[in-house]
């Protein structure tokens, strides 16, 4: 992966100390400061590289746009409903967290709040508290032989499924990823939701809080499940719908519910947490001191292993960047960036462009195309006003401009480990075609142009397209010599027919390209 410098760190919560000593053995400098105000925040992020935190930072679109040369978001935990990530994407910001980090903690709580549920655990504690011996009230049920449906068959979903086999309950899932090949060597038979509801005693929720999961458990869906199930939710408030859940409990359809989470917290209507069949707790999944550590440590170390160019763990937005850490994958996204590069400066005048198709030819490409079509976006785009673009922007970015972008990958015929671009800008196409020769990003060809030597795509490049002429370098070369400029390199076309494209590597780029503009029909300079 290209190297992500990240020298400062801004830590805004309580995050097990750990964290902050990985990254200064590993040279990065922390500032820790808790429980900022928004405007804090605002004024305090705008220097950082990199900013660490757990739930309760809102890392929303006014705190990402202030923060000047932030390149990562951490979350030490699962899920990032905290983050805005559709903002950080735009800005090119990578945002990571610790899938696995409070995984062990969330699963454990879920299982002691289906305990709890069935045997009225809390509500028998406070009931000897206050000096009763209510044994016939508090009346339970066993877990044995009771079938558990969990929504969502993620890494919690898996944990709790097997702490729960352990007291002989069913095990039955519903997961839109995870294949129902995979789960059944966990134990738990998957099937739709519709067939799910009616079958469970107990259900638990296991999802992110996205749109397809908002209200999963609702009205409807209460009305199709047993008289008297009972629910969980230690995954994210809102995953059931508050509001029916109080209606099926009020109604009996619904025997009692473990919350951990809510669409408020702390939430300021009570009815849910007053309700005698329901056991609250205040946000507590990942809420161990083994969780906080793993989790202070797990984005640490993921932070250090990316700025290290070793992998990429937990990035919730930048896939694109996980299979770049390579030396040849380096090479390519050079190679990428440089052809994008020549023919934004080829096409210039004919701009904007309206499409582009990118084709990777060979075995030895066959698993790059993602990155080389981010890499090509970004040597075209890079140039355009008020765009910074970069390997996790780029797409979102020629999406707005209404680029369309192709991708396709083709056996060898001939010329193994090939990048082919050609774009489209004002009705007017222009190719390219580039290689890796020596470890080193060249072209091969331009605009039907073959060059009868590979051009080294670094340094300052000239390219001008002229009709063959026996006197075309000497002239051009007189333009240049005019203008201080010395030639250092020349490639031409192996054809000699009609108009070609021609490269010279020279010393200085041009101040003003139109003093060719008497002895060539077209011409772009840049510096790679």
């Amino acid at each position: 992966m290209a190297s992500v410098s990240i020298k400062t760190v801004l830590i805004s919560e309580s995050v097990d100390p750990r964290c902050r000593a990985i990254l200064e053995e590993n040279g990065i400098r922390v500032t820790e400061k808790q429980n900022m105000k928004k405007d804090e925040l605002l004024a305090e992020i705008k220097d950082y590289d990199g900013l660490v935190v757990r739930s309760a930072t809102k890392v929303t679109a006014d705190v990402i746009n202030a923060a000047n040369n932030l390149k990562i978001i951490g979350r030490a935990g699962t899920g990032v409903d905290n983050v805005d990530v559709d903002a950080a994407t735009k800005k090119g910001i990578i945002v990571m967290n610790t899938p696995s980090g409070n995984t062990i903690s969330a699963a454990e709580l879920t299982c002691g709040l289906l305990m709890s549920l069935s045997r009225h655990v809390p509500q028998a504690a406070m009931s000897m508290k206050q000096g009763n011996w209510d044994r016939k009230k508090f009346m339970g049920a066993e877990l044995y032989g009771k079938v558990l449906g969990i929504v969502g068959l993620g890494r919690i979903g898996k944990e709790v499924a097997s702490r729960m086999q352990s007291f002989g309950m069913k095990t039955l899932g519903y997961d839109p990823i995870t294949p129902p090949e995979v789960s059944a060597g966990w134990g738990v038979e998957q099937m739709s939701l519709e067939q799910l509801w009616p079958q469970c005693d107990y259900i638990t929720v296991h999802t992110p809080l996205i749109p397809s999961t908002v209200g999963l458990l609702n009205d409807e869906t209460f009305a199709k499940c047993k008289k008297g199930v009972k629910v969980v939710n230690c995954a994210r408030g809102g995953i059931i719908d508050e509001a029916a859940l109080l209606r099926a409990l009020q109604s009996g359809q619904c025997g009692g519910a473990g919350l951990d989470v809510f669409v408020e917290e702390p939430p300021k209507d009570r009815s849910l947490v007053d309700h005698p069949s329901v056991i609250s707790c205040p946000h507590l999944g990942a809420s161990t001191k083994e969780a906080q550590a793993r989790c202070g440590e797990d984005i640490a170390m993921q932070i250090v292993d990316m700025v290290k160019g070793q992998k990429l763990v937990g990035a919730v937005n930048a896939q694109v960047l996980a299979s770049t850490f390579s030396q040849e994958s380096h090479q390519l996204i050079r190679l990428g960036e440089a052809v994008g590069a020549v023919l934004q400066s080829c096409s210039a005048s004919k701009k904007p462009f309206s499409h582009v198709q990118i084709t990777t030819q060979g075995d030895c490409m066959k698993t790059s195309t993602g990155y080389m079509t981010s890499a090509v976006m970004v040597g075209l785009l890079s140039h355009e006003d008020g765009c910074c673009p970069n390997l996790i922007n780029v797409m979102s970015l020629a999406k707005e401009t209404g680029i369309t972008v192709n991708q396709t990958h083709c056996a060898s015929d001939g010329a193994d480990g090939v990048c082919k671009v050609e774009i489209v800008a004002n009705g007017c196409s222009y190719k390219a075609m580039g290689a890796v020769q020596g470890g080193m990003p060249v072209l091969l060809e331009l605009s039907d142009s073959v060059f009868r030597q590979p051009i080294s795509l670094t340094g300052k490049l000239l390219f001008f397209k002229a009709p063959a002429a026996a006197q075309l370098l000497s002239s051009v070369a007189g333009v240049l010599a005019t203008e201080g400029v010395e030639i250092e390199s020349f490639s031409a076309p192996a054809d000699r027919t009609g108009d070609l494209w021609y490269c010279v590597g020279v010393s200085s780029l041009l101040r003003d390209l139109s003093a060719l503009k008497s002895l060539v029909k077209d011409a772009a300079q840049l510096c790679i």
